[in-house]
């Protein structure tokens, strides 16, 4: 049976391709999960991709991949990532690894962005890479 990734993304991730490509870069959330798409498959795994700008639904699905007996869960939980103590609370309550991820790297940016609640929690982070911080982030997903 393959196992499967979560890989869930928070508010105005829509928007990627358009939205200050000079910090998040030219992809678009379809352009990384077409590549994420095809990597799961060469790692044997496969991914359930989502993006939504509620931060309860965002808990709701991780409720959703303890359910499902996810291997793991990538969250870019964007903005939420420096208010959300219900996302905290969720990731500690499904006791499943979720690594982290970020387009930008928060700490060369504005001091707000510096308190992660979710990587008080996350099992790892990937930051800074663009587009390829998911791809960092599958293979460690897929190694553990």
């Amino acid at each position: 049976m393959t196992q499967t990734v979560f890989v869930l993304n928070g508010p105005n991730l829509n928007l990627l391709g358009t939205r200050e490509p000079e910090i998040y870069g030219s992809d678009t959330l379809a352009d990384i999960e077409a590549a994420l798409t095809e990597q799961a498959k060469a790692l044997g795994l496969a991914i359930d991709f989502r993006q939504t700008n509620h931060e309860g639904v965002l808990v709701d699905w991780l409720h959703e991949a303890r359910a499902a007996g996810a291997k793991a869960v990538l969250l870019n939980a964007a903005a939420y990532t420096h208010t959300s103590v219900a996302l905290l609370d969720a990731i500690k309550a499904i006791e499943l690894p979720v690594i982290e991820v970020h387009l930008s790297d928060p700490l060369t940016r504005e001091e707000f962005r510096h308190i992660s609640y979710v990587g008080m929690a996350a099992v790892d982070e990937v930051k800074g890479l663009g587009a390829r911080s998911y791809a960092v982030a599958l293979d460690k997903a897929a190694a553990l």
